[in-house]
């Protein structure tokens, strides 16, 4: 192989991965494809009954989850139709939270993609890993 072979080969293995680091699913997330792993992480009361995660994310595009961490603290997670309804999803959590709770909003949501997730207090950051880290297609 010669010098200039062996250069556009090294680019294009290069291109390749670069691109690949840039990459992500187009699918958003659901309910369904990240109930099981909040289980496996130490979560309980894990359910997607529309009946018992609350009304926004009971209504949500791809559906809802409501999990208990093991100090109690309720996440429930509403999943917007895609990365551009979330901010939506955001705005409803706020508008129909308490009095109380809405100055705090920052402390206890947040948006991931197309998951709008909302704790009771301000979640720990282990807690607020294995949930990102259960968000799945």
């Amino acid at each position: 192989m010669n010098r200039g072979t062996l250069l556009i080969a090294v680019l294009a293995v290069v291109a390749l991965v670069a691109a690949g680091c840039g990459a992500r699913s187009a699918k958003p997330y659901t309910a369904t494809g990240s109930a099981a792993c909040l289980t496996k992480h130490g979560f309980t009361k894990v359910t997607t009954d529309p009946a018992k995660i609350g009304f926004i994310a009971g209504f949500a595009e791809n559906g809802g989850l409501r999990a208990t961490a093991s100090d109690g603290n309720v996440l429930t997670i509403a999943f917007a139709a895609d990365e551009a309804s979330a901010p939506g999803t955001e705005t409803a959590f706020k508008n129909h939270a308490p009095a109380s709770l809405r100055p705090h909003m920052s402390d206890i949501m947040e948006a991931q993609r197309n998951a709008v997730l909302v704790w009771t207090t301000s979640p720990s950051a282990a807690q607020l890993a294995d949930a990102e880290g259960c968000l799945h297609p």
